[in-house]
């Protein structure tokens, strides 16, 4: 590639300031130009770290910036439509981290507005990039497990993240912000989801009973197809970052995910013992990388998302019809119009 991108990053938290990391240096064909943060410190700090000249505390300033060429959005979910409408009709190519929107009729006004405005949007699933996910991929399509038939998920955080950040206000809640990533696989593996059935509850931090969220669920999943499907949710899995996949055909069944870290097993006469993984960004580093690779890629290239606005916007539906499930104890059609803050 001659040309290199231009990035600005919008949200410089924990996983913000990773990819702005990346992108400096570790993503090839692309350059980071300038970062955005509404805490103007941690801008200025990373901007130094990274040796960014152009930081911001306003993104709208970012997305003014004429070394900008394409934006990564890692700011909290509820700042995405506002920023995705300006970034779109600014022209420029757009990475927006998952989730898309808390809320359906933004995700809807989003999509409206990167289908009219032409721009260049992908949305960021990083699961759908890790190796032992992809590889699943292409077993399935390749028939090695004849028709898939149940779809099995586990997410389990090690502990649960700072209540200001779990704020459903802000995050969506456990099955927006958490569960989004298996309803998408899900999609991805087995096709559209019908419906939905979810149970919760508020079981090892009683203090997230203030915001109105729960920290363990679990959902039952039919879909169109008629295979069907369970996920579990969890805030506090104390012994490490546990996230598995379990895809049952009827003529096998593929298993995906680990959860000793390190490849060495610790015996002696008290036991057996390994390390486990310990958060997301061990997990998922190289995902994280490959996938924003792969947008760099796509949009110097001229070729189409690999993940689009319209996937954000279906998982997101069947992760607010989760939520609306686990709120009216009943199944929900996932074609129903819901809303994850009713």
């Amino acid at each position: 590639m001659s040309k290199k991108l231009g990035i600005g990053v919008i949200g410089l938290g924990r996983l913000g300031s990773a990819y702005a990391r990346y992108f400096n240096g570790r993503i090839a064909g692309a350059t980071l130009v300038a970062v955005s943060d509404v805490d103007e410190s941690l801008a200025a700090s990373r901007a130094t770290e990274y040796g960014v000249a152009n930081w911001y505390g306003r993104y709208p300033d970012l997305l003014a910036d004429k070394q900008v060429d394409g934006v990564v959005i890692v700011s909290p979910t509820s700042t995405h439509k506002e920023i995705v409408l300006e970034a779109a009709k600014r022209g420029l190519p757009i990475f927006c981290e998952k989730p898309l929107s808390i809320a359906l009729p933004a995700a809807r006004e989003m999509q409206r507005a990167v289908e009219q405005t032409g721009v260049f949007f992908q949305m960021g699933f990083m699961r759908r990039f890790d190796r032992g996910y992809v590889a699943a991929k292409r077993k399935i399509e390749a028939g090695a497990i004849g028709q898939p038939v149940v779809f099995k998920s586990s997410s389990r955080d090690p502990y649960r993240p700072s209540l200001e950040y779990l704020d459903p206000a802000h995050s969506g809640g456990l099955f927006v912000d958490c569960g989004i990533h298996d309803l998408d696989l899900a999609r991805w593996y087995m096709g559209e989801i019908d419906s939905v059935y979810s149970i919760g509850g508020t079981l090892a931090y009683p203090e997230m009973k203030a915001i109105g969220d729960v920290d363990n669920a679990i959902t039952s999943l039919s879909f169109m197809s008629g295979a069907l499907g369970t996920i579990d949710l969890s805030r506090n899995g104390v012994y490490g970052y546990d996230i598995r996949t379990e895809i049952l055909g009827t003529e096998g069944t593929l298993k995906i995910g680990y959860l000793r870290e390190t490849p060495i097993m610790v015996m002696t006469k008290e036991g057996i013992t390994h390390d486990t993984v310990p958060y997301f960004t061990e997990r998922f580093e190289q995902a994280y990388i490959t996938q924003l690779q792969d947008f760099v890629e796509n949009v110097l290239q001229g070729k189409s998302p690999a993940v689009t606005c319209a996937d954000g916007v279906a998982a997101l539906q069947a992760s607010v019809a989760a939520t609306l499930s686990y709120k009216e104890n009943r199944p929900v059609k996932v074609a129903e119009s819901v809303d994850p803050l009713r």
